[in-house]
């Protein structure tokens, strides 16, 4: 399923003189050939950026480039062929969400502007520098609260092989906002019929001839969402006379399990063999994974890791996390099965899972699953200020684990200026009253140690009713 981007650009750059902003030390990015990535740790935030963290960390050990500062910027960089065996097509793709820009009304519409900064370097030598000044204008004031990689910005370049320094930033024209991150780059040299890499995409144009540029809309973050997205679009592009005829893409996944694996037909256009292979979701798991693209009689081997995800705002990058995050879906027993699963079959046990615990077999979603990482997701946003992660404060145990109260009592609806603030969710069908105490109030409710034994047997018991 394609999402609706709010902006697009692409082409070759106007060079421009770059002033850059504040940057991190350097890391390496993947590039088409193997290369190695740098995973970096989550920085401490304040309630309700711990995810955000999480997240950007999670690119970063998929070889993306992951922004340091106040906007949580996303960027890939790929290599495709160019005219001149001297030079590299490099497209640079940054994504953001809408909400990290400040927007102001215009007229019926909403605008927000922004400056992309980038420059690459080999030791103390400025090779490229450009500056991009974008405006986003969307129709509704709904579409500036977006969390996705809803802003997209996308450049072409034509450098010489070899090692970089790319420095990329972000910055919002309307506040002090801004974000960058320093990376190393390694430019192969990209011979005739030599594979580029895979790039994730929403939609794609191939192009006719080395001399022209693909019309590519990236997927920057490289993400799927599970129960949202059905397949993952990926572009794969050789050019020349020595182009192979068909490529074999793999899905690899924990202890180098083949999850899924199909040779897809490069059709000649022009100079340029081309094709957009659609990945089944379903097949690949949740987490990150690697892509393999190979062709015959070519010692070309190229590669890009995607990632799974249950949600802009859920971090999930491996198996064992998200059995973490099933701890109020289903039963320990079902849990320890899945962890005691050794990786060469985890694929076919979480087949196994989603099946058992579908209630609406005939559909393709399992609608249980994704009604309980909706409550998740909702648990984040309400329940914020409880906890550094919503869904794991007493509050959000409770709305993950039985959902919505049939009632709740607030007893500073009747005194506002009580210090020591109570709550009570009743569940009628469960016969359970929760009494959540908020005494700094700050709105950090919490129950006592008898109250949350009574909510977790009250979890296990509703668990444990189910199939």
């Amino acid at each position: 399923m394609h999402q609706s981007r709010l902006v697009a650009r692409i082409g070759l750059p106007a060079f421009v003189i770059l002033a850059t902003a504040g940057c991190a030390g350097n890391r390496a990015v993947g590039s088409a050939r193997p290369a190695a990535t740098a995973a970096g740790g989550s920085t401490p935030g304040a309630p309700g950026t711990a995810a955000v963290n999480d997240m950007q960390r999670i690119y970063r050990g998929m070889g993306l480039v992951a922004g340091t500062g106040a906007i949580p910027f996303v960027a890939s960089v790929s290599f495709l062929r160019s005219p001149s065996p001297d030079s590299t097509l490099v497209m640079i793709a940054l994504s953001m969400p809408s909400r990290a820009l400040g927007f102001a009304r215009e007229g019926d519409r909403y605008t927000a502007n922004y400056a992309v900064r980038l420059e690459l370097r080999q030791g103390t030598s400025v090779v490229r520098t450009l500056e991009s000044k974008e405006a986003v204008r969307v129709p509704t004031f709904r579409e500036t609260s977006r969390t996705d990689e809803s802003i997209i910005w996308q450049q072409f370049l034509r450098i010489a092989p070899g090692r970089y320094t790319l420095s990329l930033g972000v910055k919002d024209e309307s506040s002090i906002r801004s974000a960058s991150e320093d990376v190393s780059i390694d430019v192969p040299r990209l011979s005739s019929g030599a594979l580029g890499s895979p790039i994730a995409i929403y939609e794609a144009i191939p192009r006719s001839s080395a001399d022209s540029l693909p019309r590519i809309l990236a997927r920057p973050r490289s993400t799927v969402t599970f129960g949202t997205d059905s397949v993952l679009p990926v572009y794969v592009e050789a050019v020349g006379v020595d182009a192979p005829t068909s490529v074999k893409t793999r899905i690899i996944g924990e202890g180098d399990q083949v999850l899924w694996d199909l040779t897809t037909e490069l059709p000649l256009r022009g100079a340029t063999r081309s094709a957009t292979v659609s990945i089944p979701v379903a097949r690949m798991g949740i987490g990150v994974s690697t892509l393999v693209v190979t062709s015959a009689g070519h010692p070309d081997t190229v590669r890009t890791r995607i990632l799974v995800s249950l949600g802009d705002d859920l971090p999930i990058a491996s198996f064992d996390e998200m059995i973490t995050y099933l701890k109020y879906f289903t039963t320990a027993e079902r849990l320890r099965t899945l962890r005691d699963t050794p990786a060469t079959g985890r694929a076919e046990a979480w087949t196994q899972f989603l099946k058992s615990t579908d209630p609406i077999p005939g559909t393709p979603e399992n609608e249980a699953l994704r009604d309980y990482f909706t409550r998740i997701r909702t648990a984040n946003q309400r329940f914020r200020d409880d906890a550094q992660i919503g869904w794991m404060s007493d509050r959000g145990v409770a709305f993950v684990g039985l959902g919505d109260p049939d009632n709740i009592y607030d007893s500073g609806m009747n005194d506002a200026n009580s210090r020591v603030r109570q709550q009570v969710w009743e569940y009628r069908e469960l016969r359970l009253n929760l009494n959540f105490i908020d005494q700094t109030g700050f709105g950090r409710w919490r129950l006592n140690p008898q109250s949350m034994s009574e909510l977790q047997n009250a979890i296990r018991r509703r668990l444990s009713s189910r199939p």
